[in-house]
């Protein structure tokens, strides 16, 4: 008989009480995981340990099309490419050489509530098809992708927990978790504060690795005696100049110190946010996190797959300019991430929750997301002299002679602003296909 839990399995008291359930871990990643050896794995998935979320981010390297790159010397050189010549034996040699200021790759990322399934191509690529239909393909730079994945475990219900490795992978079919599943163990949720007095709230990860109640805060007391303290017992976290002070539930207080869970070989706090994508505080600029119940999550009909950038792109002289939109002439789709820092926090902002962008001179940007919230990126690496130029195409339902100018070319010297509409039209890339964009699978 078959291990794989099947919806139509459930009894009926199963589904009249599934809505406590569902509101507890419907925005957990569910999966059938196949295997290389014809095994076939469901269940909650826990992702190079610190993802478990739809919310959180598969972070990797794509490369960047060739005819963007295309699109961008020609707007850049006004035609004229970048040749080498040399003189060998009376004879002149001469070709084009690839300019140094555009990359072949770059970093990125996808949410995996836009995923509908993962396959692995080899151990440091995964070819991904998008819930819109889309696919691409990532490669490794980050512990998420490769043979230098941490670990990835599948809470099967018949089965328990099974961890596996890359190379035990074939592939991987996402779905929203079936009526009244529950996972072994809830996520941590909390408030983190940073040294700036801001808040943050959302699903955490401690140290890059915790991100479970049934996770464990080592540390030392002021004993010298070694402390295994379970999150799901902790009220407070608070940073110290050696150590941290920790209030568990009960009203206990204790200082621990001489580990990386709580000292300065601590990787980080992040916080994953359903409205604007994922903020990482580092242990200098971590003040406190106070752990709170989880409210209902978004779940996997939350995500779309994506839809193309469509908004309006304000330039230095005041002109506007409404299409299609190619920011840093690679990123076109909404679940692609802007990169940035705001007061020594590194925000990473998925495109589909920002309203808007306003660029300060002489680097810097104001970004403002869908919910109202802005932050000033002060050391971004999207939004800054860096940032190799916008490309506008007019949407196909302008007027002929308007739409006959195709990919207007703002350079970022020359760009104020640009605001984005995210309709429910532009879902699934309406408007045709762009440069470079994501494909379609023949």
């Amino acid at each position: 008989m078959s291990v794989l839990w099947s919806r139509r399995w459930l009894p009926l008291w199963l589904l009249v009480c599934a809505s406590p359930a569902l509101a507890q871990d419907g925005d957990r990643i569910w999966g059938e995981v196949f295997a290389v050896s014809g095994e076939r794995y469901e269940g909650f998935i826990r992702w190079d340990r610190n993802e478990g979320g739809w919310a959180d981010i598969l972070h990797g390297s794509k490369e960047i099309p060739k005819e963007s790159y295309e699109a961008w010397l020609d707007a850049r050189t006004a035609g004229e490419r970048p040749t080498r010549t040399i003189d060998l034996m009376g004879y002149r040699i001469s070709w084009d050489e690839e300019d140094p200021d555009f990359p072949a790759t770059v970093s990125s990322g996808i949410r995996f509530g836009h995923l509908a399934a993962l396959t692995v191509v080899d151990a440091d690529r995964v070819a991904l098809t998008l819930r819109s239909g889309g696919w691409l393909e990532l490669s490794g730079g980050s512990t998420d992708i490769g043979t230098s994945i941490r670990e990835l475990a599948v809470d099967d219900p018949e089965r328990g927990s099974i961890e596996l490795d890359w190379h035990d992978l074939e592939r991987i079919v996402f779905s929203a978790a079936p009526f009244g599943a529950r996972a072994e163990s809830r996520r941590l949720y909390g408030t983190v504060e940073d040294r700036s007095g801001r808040r943050f709230t959302g699903h955490v990860s401690w140290d890059l690795d915790e991100i479970l109640e049934t996770d464990v805060l080592d540390g030392e007391d002021e004993d010298g005696e070694d402390r295994g303290i379970e999150f799901g017992d902790i009220r407070v976290i608070e940073r110290t100049e050696d150590g941290a002070r920790v209030t568990l539930s009960s009203g206990e207080g204790l200082h621990l110190s001489g580990t990386n869970d709580v000292d300065r070989g601590h990787r980080g706090v992040q916080i994953s946010d359903t409205d604007l994508g994922m903020v990482e505080v580092e242990w200098d600029d971590f003040v406190a996190l106070r752990f709170q119940d989880s409210p209902p999550g978004a779940g996997y009909d939350a995500y779309d797959g994506g839809h193309r950038l469509l908004g309006t792109v304000v330039t230095g002289s005041g002109e506007e300019i409404r299409g299609w939109v190619r920011w840093d002439t690679d990123e076109h789709w909404s679940w692609e991430l802007l990169n940035g820092h705001s007061e020594g926090v590194s925000l990473t902002i998925e495109l589909g929750r920002i309203a808007s962008m306003e660029r300060n001179d002489p680097v810097g940007t104001a970004v403002t997301l869908l919910d109202g919230r802005t932050f000033r990126l002060d050391d971004p690496e999207d939004a800054d002299l860096d940032v190799k130029g916008i490309f506008v195409e007019p949407p196909h339902d302008e007027p002929a002679a308007t739409a006959a100018l195709r990919w207007r070319y703002v350079p970022w010297a020359e760009l104020r602003g640009v605001r984005f509409e995210h309709p429910a039209d532009a879902r699934h890339g309406a408007g045709g296909q762009g440069v470079g964009e994501v494909g379609q699978r023949p």
